[in-house]
C-alpha cells in the first residue's frame, strides 16, 4: 500500500507569523492627472484604467502619454541572474521576457506607457511522436484568438509590439497583428539559439533514439551529445525550421525591422532590436501608419519570393495563408507558390538543406533578411515601394543596409570568428547555381494526390536524383496508421531501402495534422533512408528532409484515394526539381499486396518478379473501384478540441486556405446545416 502524506504537511505551515493580516494599506502616493473634459466623457472603464495602473506602482503623474501593448509568448520562470525557478516548455520562449523588458524600458524612457501580456506555446520539438502533437497546429488558431481578444481588451492602446519565436506562437502572433488593420504594430523575432562548439544540432539530436536503436551510437554519445545540443538557454532552434522561417518571412513582410530575424537569443544585438522596435512603434503612431499599410499584397508578394530564397519550411504554406486571411487580403493559391519558386533562386545554404548546413545565427551574420533582399533586388524579384515598420520603403531600407557599418561589422565577426566567407552562407544568384543550390517548394499531383501535396524538393538528397535533377522511385508501399507504428518498424528493422513508407489517417481529421518529424529525422540519419520515400496526409516539421511527400489530398479520412493504398502496392514518385513539377500514382501491385485484411506483409528492394505495373491511368481507374480500408479511423486519443479545430477549419477553406477559422462561411454552413435539419426529405419525394 502506499505511504498516506500527512495532511498536517499541507494543511497549515506552524509559521504563527503568517496570521498578521490586514486588511487596509494606505494606497499609492500622488493624484491621476485627470482632465474636466476626461471625467466628463471617458468611459468608465478608461478612468478606472488609471486607477489600476497606480495600484500597480506607475507614477501617476506619468500617466497620459501613449500605452503600447507588448504581447509575448513568454514561458517559465527565470530567477534575475538567469537560471530557473520554473522551466518553460522550450528554449524559444524561455528568454523572451527580457525582449520585453528592453522594449518596456525604452517606452517608459519615450514617456509612453507600456502594458505587457502573454500568451504562452507548445514545443513542437518536445511533442514529436506524442499526443501533445495532436494540439500543435490547432493551438495557433486558439492563440491567435487570445493576442486578439487582449488587444481589444486594452482599448486605449496606441500601438502593438508582437514578441515570439517558434513554430507555432510566432505564426499566432503574426496572425493576431495582421487583423489589427487600424493600429500600428511592430513583430519583435524571438531569435535563435547557438550552436555547441562540438556537438550536434538541435535537428540531428532529435533522432538519437533511431540512431541508437540501429546501433549507430552509444547510449554514452547519446547522452553527452543530447545535453549540448541546444548550446544556450534562449531562441529557436538553429535550422531553417517553421520557427526560423516563420522569423524570416515576418521580417520579409515588413512587419519587424530590417534584419531583426534570427539574432542570437540574449545577446546585446537582439536586445537593441527590442528597444529600436519600440521606438519604430512610437514613429509609426506619430506618422499615422498602421497595419494595413504595411501588409499589402505585394508585401505578400515579397514574403514569399524571400521564403523561396531560403529554402524555408513548407509549413509556410499554411501560415502565410493564415497571416493573408486575417489580414484581409487574397490567401495565396499553390499557383502562387509555383510561380515564385519557379523563378526565385534558393540562395541560402542553411540546416536543413545543405550543402554545408550552416546554423541559423551564421545565416544572421552573413545579413539575414536583407542581405538576401540585395541580391533579390538586382534580380528584379521585390517590390521595394513596399512600406515597413521602420517607416521607410523597403528600397530605402535596403540602401541603408548595403553601406551600413552593421552589415560590415557583423560579416566581418563571421568571417575572422568563426572562419566562415559571408559568401558561403547567403550567394549570388550565380554561384548558388554553381553550387547545385535548386528551388524549394514542389506540389506533386496524381492519382494518390488528386488534390495536391506538398515536397521540399531542394531537400531530397542529390545522390538520389539523376544527373537532369530529378528525382524518380518506383517501389512497393508499406502502409501505417500511426506515426508510433512507422517508427517502430524503422527501429525494428522492418523497413528496407526501396521501400515507400505510407502514413494515413494523420491529416486534419485523424490527428489535427501532426507533424512527423520521428519518421522524416530518422530516416536522414540512417544509412538506408535516402533510399526510402515517404508519403502521408500529415504535414512535416519545418527540420524535415529527404523524399518525403506531405499535405496529400484529400486526406485519407476524408475519403481520398491514399486510403486505399495497400501493402505491397507499387507506387510511383517522380520529382522534378529543376522544373518544379510532380507525379504520385499508383501504378501496379505485387504478388504480395495485401488483401485488405489488415495483415501487414513485408516489402522488398523495390518491384520485382511477379508484380504488375499497368501505369497511372489503370491504377487511376482502380483506386476509384477500390473501397476504403476498413481500418481508416481517427485517432482514439484526438481531443475534442482538435476535432471541432478540424471541422471548422475545412469549412473554412482547409490546409491550403490556411487552416483559419472563416466566420461568414462556418455561419453559412451552420445555417444551411440547421435548415436541412428543418426540413427533412422525405424519403418518397427522395425515391421520386
Amino acid at each position: 500500500m502506499a505511504h498516506t502524506p500527512d495532511p498536517q504537511l499541507v494543511l497549515d505551515s506552524a509559521d504563527p507569523s503568517l496570521f498578521d493580516v490586514r486588511s487596509h494599506a494606505p494606497g499609492p502616493s500622488g493624484s491621476l492627472p485627470f482632465t474636466p473634459n476626461q471625467l466628463r466623457t471617458s468611459p468608465s472603464g478608461n478612468l478606472f484604467g488609471w486607477t489600476m495602473n497606480a495600484a500597480m506602482g506607475w507614477d501617476p503623474a506619468r500617466l497620459g502619454g501613449p500605452e503600447v501593448l507588448i504581447l509575448s509568448t513568454h514561458g517559465g520562470l527565470r530567477a534575475p541572474d538567469g537560471t530557473p525557478i520554473a522551466l518553460g516548455f522550450h528554449s524559444g520562449h524561455w528568454e523572451v521576457g527580457l525582449l520585453v523588458e528592453a522594449a518596456a524600458r525604452e517606452l517608459k524612457a519615450l514617456v509612453a506607457v507600456p502594458f505587457a501580456a502573454a500568451c504562452s506555446d507548445p514545443c513542437d520539438g518536445r511533442t514529436q511522436g506524442t499526443t501533445g502533437m495532436f494540439d500543435s497546429l490547432p493551438y495557433r488558431n486558439d492563440a491567435a484568438t487570445v493576442f486578439r481578444r487582449l488587444i481589444r481588451s486594452l482599448p486605449t492602446r496606441s500601438a502593438v509590439l508582437g514578441v515570439a519565436t517558434c513554430d507555432k506562437g510566432l505564426p499566432a502572433m503574426m496572425m493576431a497583428l495582421a487583423s489589427m488593420h487600424d493600429l500600428p504594430c511592430v513583430l519583435v523575432p524571438g531569435g535563435v539559439t547557438l550552436a555547441p562548439e562540438n556537438g550536434e544540432d538541435a535537428a540531428r539530436i532529435q533522432t538519437i533514439g533511431a540512431r541508437y536503436a540501429q546501433g549507430e551510437i552509444t547510449l554514452e554519445y547519446a547522452s553527452e551529445m543530447g545535453c549540448r545540443a541546444c548550446a544556450s538557454p534562449g531562441g529557436g532552434c538553429q535550422f531553417l525550421g517553421t520557427a526560423a522561417t516563420s522569423q524570416v518571412v515576418g521580417e520579409a513582410l515588413g512587419l519587424a525591422l530590417p534584419h531583426s530575424a534570427l539574432a542570437p537569443s540574449g545577446q546585446p544585438v537582439w536586445l537593441d532590436m527590442a528597444a529600436r522596435s519600440a521606438r519604430a512603434a512610437l514613429l509609426l503612431v506619430a506618422a499615422g501608419v498602421t497595419t494595413k499599410n504595411i501588409l499589402t499584397p505585394a508585401a505578400l508578394d515579397n514574403a514569399m519570393v524571400v521564403h523561396a530564397a531560403f529554402g524555408g519550411s513548407t509549413n509556410l504554406i499554411l501560415h502565410l495563408a493564415a497571416i493573408a486571411f486575417h489580414a484581409g487580403l487574397r490567401r495565396p493559391a499553390v499557383a502562387d507558390w509555383n510561380r515564385f519558386n519557379h523563378q526565385t533562386p534558393r540562395l541560402v545554404d542553411a540546416l536543413p538543406n545543405g550543402p554545408r548546413n550552416f546554423p541559423t545565427v551564421q545565416v544572421f551574420l552573413a545579413g539575414g533578411v536583407p542581405e538576401v533582399m540585395l541580391y533579390l533586388r538586382r534580380a528584379g524579384l521585390l517590390n521595394t515601394e513596399v512600406l515597413t515598420v521602420a517607416g521607410c520603403p523597403l528600397g530605402t531600407a535596403l540602401d541603408w543596409w548595403e553601406h551600413s557599418e552593421r552589415r560590415h561589422e557583423l560579416r566581418r565577426v563571421l568571417k575572422e570568428r568563426d572562419g566562415i566567407d559571408p559568401g558561403d552562407v547567403i550567394m549570388s544568384p550565380d554561384d548558388a547555381r554553381r553550387r547545385g543550390l535548386t528551388s524549394t517548394v514542389c506540389f506533386p499531383v496524381g492519382n494518390l494526390a488528386p488534390g495536391g501535396a506538398v515536397i521540399k524538393a531542394t531537400a531530397i538528397d542529390p545522390s538520389v536524383v539523376d544527373a537532369t535533377g530529378v528525382y524518380r522511385k518506383r517501389g512497393p508501399v508499406r502502409v501505417f496508421l500511426t506515426e508510433s507504428a512507422a517508427v517502430a518498424a524503422i527501429k525494428d528493422g522492418q523497413i528496407n531501402a526501396g521501400d515507400i513508407l505510407v502514413l494515413m489517417c494523420r491529416g486534419p481529421l485523424g490527428s489535427g495534422m501532426e507533424e512527423t518529424y520521428q519518421l522524416t529525422g530518422a530516416l536522414k540519419y540512417l544509412p538506408f533512408g535516402k533510399h526510402v520515400a515517404l508519403l502521408t496526409d500529415a504535414r512535416f516539421s519545418g527540420v524535415s528532409t529527404g523524399a518525403c511527400i506531405g499535405h496529400v489530398t484529400p486526406e485519407a479520412l476524408a475519403g481520398g484515394p491514399i486510403g486505399k493504398l495497400l501493402d505491397g502496392d507499387i507506387v510511383e514518385i517522380v520529382i522534378d526539381r529543376n522544373r518544379l513539377e510532380g507525379t504520385v500514382n499508383l501504378i501496379g501491385h505485387g504478388p504480395e499486396s495485401d488483401d485488405g485484411s489488415g495483415h501487414e506483409i513485408g516489402g522488398g528492394i523495390g518491384p520485382g518478379i511477379g508484380d504488375e505495373i499497368f501505369g497511372a491511368e489503370a491504377g487511376a481507374r482502380l483506386l476509384a473501384s477500390r473501397p476504403l480500408r476498413a481500418d481508416l479511423a481517427p485517432d482514439p486519443a484526438l481531443p475534442a478540441d482538435t476535432r471541432l479545430w478540424a471541422a471548422l477549419q475545412e469549412v473554412s477553406g482547409g490546409t491550403w486556405g490556411g487552416s483559419v477559422y472563416d466566420v461568414d462561411r462556418i455561419l453559412e454552413v451552420l445555417a444551411a446545416g440547421k435548415q436541412a435539419l428543418a426540413d427533412p426529405v422525405d424519403p418518397a419525394d427522395e425515391a421520386r
